[in-house]
């Protein structure tokens, strides 16, 4: 009696097993994942916002403009955050650049134009809002260093609405001109990118400068410069300019209700102090 559960031997007279059913399927190889954006190491990010700090500190002399500062920046790039994690980007990362800035980053690019010009105002529209505890202490104490922290918090935002790359401008207004043509585009970019140069040097801001003058070189080498995604429609493009002007009008209503009380209340004299402050009527 044989034992069904033995292995048959194959003999010569036997067929070749086929090597196909006898060897396992290929494994497909998994799509290569794009690196995840795992934001900054809290050691590092805590250094460097320290490094930023203190840098602002030593410029301005005061210390309650270098807390505004960072706070506005850390707010104005929460604002980026949450509309990168709202319109599928996200999780999106804060990293902080020590002596510069701060930078939002999301897991993957916005799926169209209007989404990128979205992301881009609303660091500087949702960022404004950290003047709001500035100017309580200010009417609290009645002190006007804290007013002049919020009238930093307004120029933060609203020098980033600047249409020079990289700032938050250049992404809102970018894809508005290259609906009309890449290369209009690129002129606009490459113009008010050399005046926020200038206007960086002049200023004393060197390290700005000197930041937005490399940005500006790798704009040129990009060639025909065109924004990730869909491109915008021209009802979405009007829709951009609107929020475009409503962001910059609401940061610089901001700043200068910011410096209106030291001025007893003159708007005549905030917007002069604002003007002297961006080299206006100087």
């Amino acid at each position: 009696m044989t034992d069904p559960n033995d292995t048959v031997r194959r003999g010569p007279w036997d067929r070749p097993a086929d090597p196909a059913a006898a060897s396992p399927a290929p494994v497909e190889p998994s799509p290569v994942q794009p690196d995840l954006v795992k934001g900054q190491h809290p050691a590092w990010a805590l250094v460097s916002t320290a490094l930023l700090g203190g840098f602002i500190w030593l410029i301005s002399g005061s210390w309650v403009i270098a807390v505004a500062a960072i706070f506005g920046l850390l707010v104005h790039e929460y604002g980026h955050v949450l509309a990168m994690n709202r319109l599928g980007m996200g999780p999106a990362k804060i990293y902080i650049i020590p002596f510069l800035g701060g930078v939002a980053r999301g897991q993957r690019m916005p799926v169209s134009e209007w989404d990128g010009v979205l992301v881009s105002l609303a660091g500087p529209a949702f960022g404004i809002l950290a003047a709001i505890p500035f100017f309580a202490l200010g009417a609290y104490t009645a002190q006007a260093e804290w007013f002049v922290g919020a009238a930093a918090i307004a120029a933060i935002n609203l020098i980033n609405l600047a249409p020079a790359p990289p700032l938050d401008g250049s992404k809102a207004l970018g894809p508005v001109l290259a609906r009309i043509h890449p290369m209009v585009e690129m002129a606009v970019m490459v113009l008010i990118g050399l005046a926020v140069v200038a206007w960086g040097v002049m200023n004393g801001s060197y390290i700005f400068a000197v930041f937005l003058a490399l940005a500006l070189i790798g704009h040129l080498r990009r060639g025909t410069w065109r924004p990730e995604g869909r491109q915008l429609t021209w009802r979405e493009a009007g829709m951009s300019v609107g929020l475009f002007l409503v962001t910059a009008i609401l940061c610089a209503g901001v700043g200068v209700a910011a410096l209106a009380p030291l001025t007893d209340g003159s708007i005549g004299g905030a917007l002069e102090i604002g003007g002297r402050y961006f080299g206006i009527g100087r």
